[in-house]
């Protein structure tokens, strides 16, 4: 097992909540946690399909609040938060994060694996919009699509400013360690002597 994913398995097991003191100075309390990474209301395998976004993405966000809004409510589309800390590659066919970064990914319940703008088809389509993408059920559209998205996919990071893929996930990496020493000895020890 790679010391990331031990780390952050580590990681996903706690949450920090910073707390106000007598005289301005501030605590922070760390506690179990329950996973945050899969929303909770579409947690269970009523879902239709599953959207693997990364949170750190402004464009991203936006996407998703749009389909969490078209959902409303119903569970038929589970999104799932990449950049979050205690995101689980086991949860989600096996996609690590670096996979998921590179370009976007989605599950149907049979844990079906989809890329590129079919993901937004089946996503679109599970919240009753998919007329939106309609044109990808030709063929040669949806070739020409993914070949747009691709290039998207390749410099996203860039274009909004977070650079490259590979600083993202060193930065990652590094800072899931650095929690996991911070809150888990054990834990930080054994990804260390690995």
């Amino acid at each position: 097992m790679s010391r990331l994913v031990t780390a952050s398995r580590a990681i996903a097991r706690f949450t920090t909540t910073p707390t106000p003191t007598r005289g301005g100075v501030s605590r922070t309390i760390v506690r179990p946690r329950a996973s945050s990474s899969v929303s909770s209301s579409t947690s269970a395998l009523s879902w239709n399909f599953r959207l693997l976004y990364d949170g750190g993405c402004p464009l991203c966000v936006r996407e998703v609040e749009f389909l969490r809004a078209k959902d409303a409510g119903k569970g038929k589309l589970s999104l799932v938060d990449i950049a979050a800390d205690d995101y689980d590659p086991s949860d989600n066919a096996g996609i690590d994060y670096e996979t998921a970064m590179a370009t976007i990914h989605g599950l149907d319940a049979d844990k079906k694996v989809y890329t590129g703008v079919e993901v937004f088809q089946r996503a679109y389509d599970a919240v009753g919009i998919g007329y939106v993408y309609a044109f990808t059920r030709v063929p040669a559209l949806l070739k020409a699509a993914n070949a747009v998205y691709d290039v998207w996919a390749k410099y996203r990071l860039n274009v909004t400013n977070r650079g490259s893929l590979a600083e993202h996930l060193a930065a990652r990496e590094q800072r899931l360690m650095g929690k996991a020493c911070g809150v888990d000895k054990e834990a930080c020890e054994e990804t260390t002597n690995a």
